[in-house]
């Protein structure tokens, strides 16, 4: 029996790479305050995934104990158990964290780092995984490292005119307009995105997991 997949983000990049592999799923987005310890981009990104998977196994609590009708927790019993996935994405120049640019004037400056350098793409996974009498957390972070073509004042100018930037960690799209701009990658393509896919799948396919 396949396991219930809840994606605990409203990304929708990461709907889309879900959807992309055909899985099932149910969207539970975090919405509480991040909070950050470290100045780390691994640990981060593990910290803010493990918050969003935690909360959002919360809430589903939370509807189950008031007796609300919803897809979600009704979907636990003609499943195996429920699968919490959280993930945080961000990027670092030379250990800097960039994440999503406040203005345009952000992006621009942003953009003006990455050009013609090579940085870190980190993404943190956290799964949780419930069962009717048990609960088993998974973390792991995946680093993809991007290459960038240098990019004229112009370019950069248009691009960010294009609005694409504005809600994308380091102020630039890898599967959009920005994908124009990146000479090559080394690691997974999909971590870029937001959501190293196949090293997810695999790791629960491991596990005797199956969400497919």
């Amino acid at each position: 029996m396949k396991w219930k997949l809840v994606l605990a983000s409203a990304s929708p990049r990461r709907k889309e790479l879900l959807q992309q592999i055909g899985a099932e799923f149910q969207v539970l987005p975090a919405r509480g305050e991040e909070v950050v310890t470290s100045k780390e981009p691994e640990r981060v990104v593990l910290e803010l995934s493990r918050q969003k998977a935690e909360e959002a196994a919360e809430r589903l609590v939370e509807l189950d104990v008031c007796g609300k009708e919803d897809r979600i927790a009704a979907a636990e019993e003609s499943s195996e158990g429920t699968i919490l996935l959280g993930a945080d994405t961000v990027v670092a120049l030379n250990g800097q964290i960039l994440g999503k640019p406040r203005d345009k004037a952000d992006a621009v400056h942003m953009l003006q780092m990455l050009s013609g350098t090579a940085h870190s793409v980190f993404t943190g996974v956290t799964l949780i995984l419930q069962r009717a009498e048990s609960r088993e957390m998974i973390s792991f972070f995946e680093e993809t490292k991007v290459f960038m073509y240098p990019m004229t004042e112009d370019e950069i100018a248009a691009y960010v005119a294009s609005e694409e930037p504005m809600d994308k960690a380091g102020a630039y799209g890898i599967q959009g307009k920005g994908a124009v701009y990146i000479e090559k990658i080394a690691g997974d393509y999909n971590n870029v995105v937001g959501l190293p896919l196949a090293k997810i799948y695999q790791l629960l396919l491991k596990s005797g997991i199956e969400i497919l």
